[in-house]
């Protein structure tokens, strides 16, 4: 039976082209089946018609034999194609199944774990195979696992999704927070539990630093006095802080409830807007800057702007910021009450409406006693002169006076030039306090200058005890040479007087005559000194520092008069003084570098 053979040797051949595998599979599969036709074959006879078939009839059944068996190998292809889709299948569940990116895990009826995937797993750190057969609720934080209880129970009750937020036990101890979802199914025809597990751990450390951030935020809001409101771009109030709350409510139109559209939700720029009273100029005005804030076209607002109560007057400062940008998050609107600051300002205004008042008056009165004293002084020494020119007269008159009378005339004599000094110091104060001495400053050499004071002082100094010492100078400085002597009508200038009288306090000290730079003359002596608390009153005119008793003379108008001359000159004057070892005074004046060089 060549015919019989055919097939054969051609199913041999087809599976040439093949998968190694699928060949190896189909040759197993036929060895199986001669075995097992064999096995009938010797079991039940062959139809003895078969011998007595005709050529026609044999060929018609091998050609049923041969259709059969390509439907069978077509089955087989089937059966591998639908074996390499489960495979695919298979490996497609283990991506979207064990490798999620969440935990997912069975429960059965009795809590214990059926079925878990990888992630599951890995979330709490243990081998999956030892999360088998074991309760679920072990997983879970002690003072959570109420709420897993509860949500069990809702899904056993009849609803189809229930979710929660819970704390999951890792394996040492630690923990972290996940979001559970569970329903219901059918598993093996009992109820089962199929829960999804996701770690939100780093969404709730993002929560609680808002949180914490909101909390902050709100106790710096709450700590500032100001009543301070945050709104939207719309001008919608998102935040009030204590001091607005506690405003609203005590400015409330009725007992216990607060002002309308105060609260938050409410339009802060609606309620501006809306304002008809008798501050609608003022509301609107705000408005517009706070709109203007909004939109971005100022950097801040800022005003003022009454708000009396019936029982008090009230002022406010409004101050409108922009939150970041002010065109997505809004801006920060502050009310800050001034009226104790406007009440202080108002008082600083009627204070220094009086104070001008009173230096008028003080600057009127000044004038009008440097003027009297200065035509009194005038006034007085016409007679003095008399009085001195005939003590002076008698005393160079034939006969010559008598012991006693020329005592007489002495005294006469001093104190007339002792009451001329005095007439002309006070002139000099006289004309300076009244605005009618002028100077002109030009360069004068300082050797010079000194010099002429030397001489000037030479003989008192010599009367005294008192040796002078002026080092050898050569600066110049930029002042008016003898200007005082020349409108006081005297022969020396009041600051050296005073100088030669201050240095003769304490018998033989003598004084010395320095410049330090270019601008400063420093004159040193060796007197009793000065205590701290005398030094502040040193300047004051008719004080002589507790020298009113003694012996020397004067009246305690040179140091004042050198003060207000050095001053007019564009100078500074001072002094330090120790007390038993002496005292330094010294002016600053400009200085010039040579003859006819312009003034520093």
């Amino acid at each position: 039976m060549n015919s019989s053979n055919k097939p054969s040797a051609q199913h041999e051949q087809r599976p040439a082209g093949r998968d190694a595998t699928a060949a190896n599979q189909a040759q197993a599969l036929r060895q199986q089946a001669e075995a097992r036709f064999r096995d009938k074959a010797a079991r039940t006879p062959l139809d003895p018609d078969l011998e007595t078939l005709s050529p026609e009839a044999t060929r018609q059944m091998l050609h049923e034999l041969r259709v059969h068996q390509i439907e069978l190998e077509m089955q087989n292809e089937e059966l591998q194609e639908s074996q390499a889709a489960l495979d695919r299948a298979r490996v497609r569940y283990f991506d979207l199944y064990d490798l999620a990116p969440v935990g997912y895990c069975t429960v059965g009826e009795d809590g214990l774990i059926l079925q878990s995937n990888l992630t599951f797993a890995g979330l709490l750190g243990v081998a999956r195979g030892a999360l088998i057969g074991q309760p679920f609720s072990r997983t879970i934080l002690k003072e959570d696992q109420d709420i897993y209880y509860l949500l069990r129970k809702q899904l056993f009750e009849g609803s189809e999704t229930q979710s929660c937020e819970l704390r999951i036990l890792k394996e040492f101890g630690t923990q972290f927070w996940a979001h559970l979802t569970a329903t219901i199914a059918q598993h093996d025809g009992a109820q089962v539990l199929r829960i999804v597990l996701s770690d939100i751990s780093g969404r709730k450390r993002l929560e609680e630093a808002q949180v914490t951030r909101e909390a902050f935020k709100l106790t710096i809001l709450n700590s500032l006095a100001a009543e301070i409101a945050v709104v939207n771009p719309d001008g919608v109030i998102m935040e009030v802080n204590d001091s607005w709350r506690r405003f609203s409510m005590e400015n409330g139109l009725e007992p216990g409830k607060p002002v309308p559209h105060t609260h938050v939700g409410a339009n802060y720029l609606s309620v501006c807007e809306s304002n008809e009273g008798p501050a609608a100029s003022e509301m609107l005005s705000a408005c517009n800057g706070i709109k203007a804030v909004l939109d971005g076209s100022l950097p801040c607002f800022t005003m003022e702007y009454a708000c009396h109560s019936p029982t008090q007057q009230r002022w406010f400062m409004m101050n409108v910021l922009p939150l970041g940008s002010a065109r997505r998050s809004g801006a920060v609107i502050a009310h800050t009450d001034i009226t104790e600051y406007k009440r202080l300002e108002q008082m600083l205004h009627d204070r220094n409406v009086e104070l001008e008042r009173t230096r008028s008056v003080a600057e009127k009165a000044n004038l009008a006693k440097s003027d009297f004293l200065a035509s009194m002084s005038h006034e007085l020494r016409t007679p003095l002169h008399a009085i001195l020119g005939f003590a002076q007269l008698i005393e160079a008159g034939s006969p010559e006076p008598t012991p006693g009378q020329k005592r007489s005339i002495d005294q006469i004599l001093k104190a007339g030039w002792h009451l001329l000094e005095l007439i002309n110091e006070i002139l000099d104060l006289s004309v300076i306090e009244s605005g009618k001495l002028s100077l002109l400053l030009e360069p004068v050499s300082l050797a010079e200058v000194l010099a002429e004071c030397e001489l000037m002082i030479e003989p008192q100094a010599q009367k005294c005890g008192i040796r002078v010492d002026i080092g050898k100078l050569e600066h110049r400085l930029l002042c008016q040479r003898g200007a005082i002597a020349a409108e006081a009508g005297s022969d020396q200038p009041a600051f050296q007087r005073g100088q030669v009288q201050q240095g003769r306090w304490r018998g033989y000290r003598g004084m010395h005559a320095e410049a330090a730079g270019f601008d400063r003359i420093s004159i040193r002596d060796t007197g009793p000194g000065l205590a701290p608390e005398q030094l502040p009153l040193l300047f004051d005119a008719f004080n002589r520092l507790g020298q009113e008793a003694k012996a020397e003379e004067g009246t305690g108008i040179g140091l004042v008069v050198s003060k207000r001359l050095v001053e007019l000159m564009g100078g500074e004057i001072g002094a330090e003084s120790t007390l038993g070892e002496g005292s330094v005074f010294w002016i600053e004046l400009k200085g010039t570098t040579a003859p006819g060089d312009s003034p520093r």
